[in-house]
């Protein structure tokens, strides 16, 4: 989807606004994955996830029968049933755009490879 589209769905409340970033495949596993960076508080250690992202993406995972995984920064992984589960709702701000979040301990997130896998090794070839 391109930037001018992206900025347009913005000013709707349509849930194609929240379109996941990547559509990734490892051999015949396909998932969803949406990027949330600088999503993680320093002093708390507890991701943030907006709540009209969360519902979008719970009713896109019914939909597609596909995965759907939160990734950030430091590459820990939630799902939308994760953050519904143990997030709790994040006191209102009018920091950034002021919407309702939740808010996940990160120690409840699952690490990258623990989802899928430690990277391949691949050989490369020989430099003469």
């Amino acid at each position: 989807m391109g930037e001018p589209v992206r900025l347009a769905l913005r000013s709707t409340d349509s849930f194609l606004r929240w379109t996941p970033d990547l559509i990734a495949a490892r051999d015949r596993q396909v998932v969803m994955i949406d990027c949330k960076s600088r999503m993680t508080s320093r002093t708390s250690s507890r991701h943030a996830i907006e709540n009209a992202a969360v519902t979008a993406h719970l009713q896109l995972v019914a939909w597609t029968r596909l995965p759907l995984y939160y990734a950030f920064d430091n590459l820990d992984l939630l799902t939308p049933g994760d953050a519904l589960g143990t997030g709790i709702h994040g006191p209102r701000t009018t920091a950034g755009s002021g919407a309702p979040y939740l808010l996940v301990p990160s120690d409840r997130a699952l690490a990258f490879d623990q989802v899928f896998g430690p990277p391949r090794r691949t050989s490369l070839p020989r430099v003469a």
